[in-house]
């Protein structure tokens, strides 16, 4: 068995819980942010707490899109603009409640689907799990910015590392890469942080460039 698919194999059993378990992070952490808090700014430098909330909302519109449910983002993700119309609560529920029902379209015996990754289709575990990264990761970002506490636990973090450091060919090149590689060196994420083994959640973190201190 390959890397990938023993990732696939190994988050087969648990990635629709690990999804509700990243939605949930998503919109309990956004239910929590104070009206004068949007626009503080957040471990995504560039980004305040309303521009990564943005980013998340459209990232899982396009996940939807991609497994064919709803028009996707109406806005670039990676170009947010820092105002939202109406209530951002409403913002993160429709997309979450979008995209937790496309997911359900999709039976347990699929063994890959289509995902806005540029790396196309996935292994249907792998790439649940992938787009549960971008909405628990970003639940993150919003609750440190805002005073929260962490949304993640060791046990979904592992989860979400397992995906994230999937073996797959790599976009243009085709080499074996570990799937954020290749959207690292396209600037998604920024560098690994350096620093002591402190658990799960401390392990993707800094994987994924953030510090969890």
């Amino acid at each position: 068995m390959n890397a990938t698919a023993t990732a696939a194999a190994t988050l087969l059993p648990v990635w629709r819980d690990v999804l509700a378990d990243s939605y949930r992070a998503l919109e309990s952490v956004v239910a929590g942010v104070r009206a004068d808090q949007w626009h503080l700014p957040t471990p995504c430098s560039d980004w305040d707490v309303t521009q990564v909330l943005q980013h998340a909302v459209g990232d899982q519109l396009a996940y939807a899109q991609a497994l064919g449910i709803g028009e996707g983002p109406a806005y670039n993700p990676f170009a947010p603009s820092g105002t939202i119309d109406g209530s951002p609560g409403d913002a993160v529920r429709a997309a979450v409640e979008q995209t937790a029902f496309a997911w359900t379209t999709v039976d347990d015996a699929t063994e890959t689907v289509p995902t806005p990754l540029p790396h196309g289709a996935l292994a249907t575990p792998v790439a649940a799990v992938m787009c549960a990264l971008d909405a628990g990761v970003h639940a993150w970002d919003i609750a440190i910015a805002t005073g929260q506490p962490s949304p993640l636990t060791d046990e979904l973090a592992a989860a979400l590392l397992i995906a994230a450091r999937a073996a797959h060919p790599a976009p243009g090149s085709g080499e074996t890469a570990e799937i954020i590689e290749p959207l690292r060196q396209w600037g998604a994420f920024a560098a690994i942080v350096d620093g002591p083994a402190d658990g799960a959640l401390g392990e993707l973190l800094r994987y994924l460039g953030r510090d969890p201190r």
